[in-house]
């Protein structure tokens, strides 16, 4: 990507080990935070401490009109009534060209909600499903960028 050019996504492309799920819309969550635990020290009014704990990642929710490759999505997530295995996970942003705009990977995912689309004759919308990912944090050369 050029220094001038603006990050703008068209399309998150998602793999789960080596299944390709498709193209999603809208990605939302992909983040982490420290959980930080606060310590008072009897005698020092100046200031309380605050301690780093543990790293704290935020389900990712990834949502799309359905189309053809929802049945790749609904045979992956159906799968797991034969027990949940952890897996790894790619999203990449990518242009409507194709170019990618930035990649994360995400360790030890497993699905945790599928919606899928309201369906009503009162209000014809396009028919979008979403899915969302549990995960224990990022991998891979610059992890997210």
């Amino acid at each position: 990507m050029a220094k001038d050019e603006v990050a703008v996504a068209i399309a998150f492309v998602v793999r789960i080990d080596d299944q390709d799920l498709g193209a999603f819309n809208t990605c939302d969550g992909l983040g982490c935070e420290v959980v930080v635990e606060q310590r008072e020290e009897g005698g020092n009014n100046g200031h309380v401490w605050q301690l780093p704990t543990r790293m704290k990642f935020s389900n990712v929710k990834l949502s799309r009109p359905v189309t053809a490759d929802s049945t790749k999505l609904m045979r992956w997530f159906s799968g797991m009534a034969n027990g949940i295995t952890r897996k790894t996970a790619t999203i990449e942003a990518r242009t409507l060209e194709g170019t990618v705009i930035a990649r994360w990977g995400l360790l030890d995912v497993i699905p945790v909600k599928w919606t899928g689309p309201q369906l009503s004759p009162d209000s014809p919308k396009v028919a979008v499903e979403t899915l969302e990912l549990a995960h224990h944090g990022f991998f891979g050369p610059g992890t997210g960028g």
